[in-house]
């Protein structure tokens, strides 16, 4: 199993990025979460990584840092919940305040997320509640660190002019309705803004 790659950022498009490793490069799809905090394109990059090998494909799914990856793959023992649903969960809430909704039966905090029905939100605090009971682990971004990476994104001198599409396009691989993802976007839209800040600010309204 590959579980960690370290090499040259070749592309970010959220939620993929493509690593470049000793000449070969690694398609990995991330959580927002830990998308956020990687250097920008052309510096090296440390990345934890998931393999999950399909019929039909072989996924490589990555995070930041272990904590997140362990919180990945608790997810995904839990009846119904497949890789893209534990991404689209981990980019919506990080991994602590994910553990806060299954210690507090918080299933209308869930139901918010993409692909969360309330049968499936149910699920996941029965199943998941005695599990993480333990559960200890700093989260990616604090409260301070989510403000400046937000601000950051505001500032980056790098905006593209597309900035509003990659980030709809983003948000449906995630699983929101294309309709949805439209709406939200152009509702927080603001000019200075980059692909990262649309989607941070999407993800925070939803």
């Amino acid at each position: 199993m590959i579980g960690r790659l370290r090499g040259i950022l070749l592309e970010k498009q959220p939620p993929e990025v493509l690593l470049d490793v000793s000449g070969v490069g690694y398609e990995i799809r991330l959580p927002m979460s830990s998308f956020y905090p990687l250097p920008d394109i052309g510096e090296e990059a440390v990345i934890y990584t998931h393999f999950v090998v399909r019929e039909d494909a072989q996924l490589l799914y990555g995070f930041a840092d272990k904590h997140e990856r362990a919180m990945f793959r608790e997810l995904i023992k839990v009846n119904g919940v497949g890789p893209k649903l534990a991404l689209a969960i981990l980019s919506g809430m990080s991994a602590n305040q994910f553990v806060q909704c299954i210690h507090n039966d918080a299933v209308s905090t869930l139901v918010k997320l993409p692909g969360v029905g309330k049968k499936t939100a149910e699920r996941l605090v029965v199943e998941m509640k005695d599990r993480l009971k333990n559960w200890v682990g700093a989260d990616l971004l604090t409260p301070e660190a989510d403000k400046m990476a937000f601000e950051n994104g505001l500032q980056n001198n790098s905006t593209s002019a597309n900035a509003k599409e990659e980030a709809i396009s983003a948000l449906v691989a995630l699983g929101y309705k294309p309709a949805s993802a439209e709406k939200t976007i152009n509702k927080i839209y603001q000019q200075e803004m980059d692909c990262e800040a649309l989607i941070r600010g999407a993800l925070k309204s939803m």
